[in-house]
């Protein structure tokens, strides 16, 4: 019998109220949290690596008193380092690749007094739109074992709606946090282009593409994770707008009326199947009723050549990375070092000029000033998450070899959140819609360049007038 039998009943803040009062011990919470891990992660393999004993002895030793302190919490095995744990983004060629430092948001999570428990799965190198790696596996939708839970952040996405933890870490490229909010019914907000701390070792993500934070149950669990971590390090590159308040402050705050856009087109002509299609127009209804100026509108600019940019920004940088471990480990690469997919990705980084890497940077900056002005004239944007409900597993092959198709591939899934990556501006999916068949269907809300605020506002308003904590799948 678990030591807290209602762990489920609380999110982070919830937990963490709780352990502040002492009505339940930080380990009582941790047992909790193994208890369904060790039930729950083999059918999901949505946790590749435990650092069950380490956690143990950080509670032992005694938290900080900070705002999540004793909460577990699950950190993507993706770049994000944790001193002596490994990180091995979804890769054989980093799998024996072990951390000697924490990076900057470690340190910020150890200062919130969160208890780091493990690392979550994620594709190779972050580059898929599902969570499907030779190295580890694939990670399943906690909703339906045969569908994906989405990618990059996948196995962050599956933790969270199957209830091991309320909230876990997420990165974002091109999607990867609010992708798997969609595909598991949970929330998630991707911040700013320099609200999240990249360091001490990157300065940026594929051209300022790359941001992170967290998949939650709540909302209220993302503003305080957000307070926690936000702001700038010495030598960031850039750092985005401080918030006026807290951003705690703004959850229940009044949005006023907004001026809130929709679309159900992709901005490069992607066609969106109609469960997403009907679940945007029932939730802009659904706004409509709150109050808010509802209209048909989208930011009036050619999506194409942006989208095609990527691909030079996303070879060069893993032509870099690769070619930075290969000369680490002091050896050439191997053909079963990486996948197929990834290999002809990286190999394009060879062949890519410096003018194309311009080129695509002047392309990304571009479409960046077509949503600034967008957003002069409406508050938010509303679209789906996707263009389809969570995929089939083995709907994405990055064994193929087929880049080309591939690249398409990713293109028509994600015509909504790509563009947020490329100008910068934050968004979020909300868990407002779900498919005959009983998966969930991610709604994203993006709004203008440091108006994280703005979102937050709307988030909770939303999440009271359709619940979603409540909504579990049955494990």
């Amino acid at each position: 019998m678990a030591a807290f039998a209602d762990y489920e009943d609380y999110d982070a803040l919830g937990l963490a109220d709780l352990i502040a009062r002492r009505e339940v011990t930080a380990m009582e919470v941790f047992d909790a949290f193994v208890e369904r891990l060790e039930a729950r992660n083999p059918k999901i393999n949505a946790v590749v690596h435990t650092m069950l004993d380490v956690a143990r002895a950080t509670i032992d030793a005694g938290l900080p008193a900070g705002p999540l302190a004793g909460v577990p919490w699950l950190v993507k095995d993706f770049n994000v380092l944790v001193e002596g744990a490994p990180t091995t983004n979804g890769s054989r060629l980093f799998a024996d690749n072990i951390a000697d430092h924490d990076s900057t948001i470690t340190t910020r999570w150890r200062a919130a007094g969160l208890v780091i428990a493990g690392k979550t799965n994620t594709p190779e190198f972050g580059g898929a739109m599902t969570t499907e790696p030779v190295l580890f596996g694939a990670t399943r939708n906690p909703w339906n074992l045969d569908h994906s839970a989405g990618g990059s952040s996948g196995g962050a996405g599956a933790a969270v709606a199957a209830r091991l933890v309320p909230a876990a870490h997420a990165t974002d490229s091109g999607g990867s946090i609010r992708i798997p909010a969609a595909n598991n019914g949970v929330f998630g907000l991707k911040p700013s282009r320099g609200r999240y701390p990249l360091g001490p070792d990157v300065g940026e993500g594929l051209g300022g593409m790359s941001t992170g934070h967290a998949v939650t149950l709540t909302v209220r669990d993302s503003a305080a994770l957000l307070d926690a971590t936000h702001g700038p390090a010495p030598g960031d590159p850039y750092a985005a707008p401080p918030p006026p308040r807290p951003y705690a402050e703004e959850v229940g705050a009044d949005p006023g009326k907004l001026r809130i856009a929709f679309t159900t087109v992709g901005g490069a002509g992607q066609a969106v199947e109609a469960e997403n299609v009907s679940a945007v127009r029932d939730v802009a209804k659904l706004c409509e009723s709150l109050g808010h100026h509802v209209e048909e509108a989208a930011p009036g600019y050619d999506h194409r050549p942006a989208m095609a940019a990527m691909r030079p920004l996303l070879a060069g940088n893993l032509r870099m990375l690769i070619d930075a471990r290969l000369a680490r480990l002091g050896r050439a690469q191997r053909a079963d070092d990486v996948e197929a997919i990834s290999a002809a990705w990286a190999e394009e980084g060879r062949h890519f000029t410096a003018a194309d890497y311009a080129g695509a940077t002047f392309l990304m900056h571009q479409l960046g000033r077509a949503y600034g002005f967008f957003f002069a004239d409406w508050d938010l944007l509303l679209s789906p998450t996707l263009a389809r409900p969570p995929l089939r597993l083995g709907e994405v092959d990055m064994m193929s070899g087929d880049l080309d198709g591939y690249v398409d591939q990713m293109v028509a899934e994600l015509p909504f959140t790509i563009p947020f990556n490329m100008n910068g501006c934050p968004a979020m999916s909300l868990p407002l819609a779900w498919s005959e068949s009983g998966l969930p269907i991610g709604i994203q809300f993006g709004a203008a360049y440091g108006r994280e605020d703005l979102l937050l506002r709307l988030a909770a308003q939303l999440e009271q007038a359709r619940p979603w904590i409540g909504n579990k799948p049955a494990l």
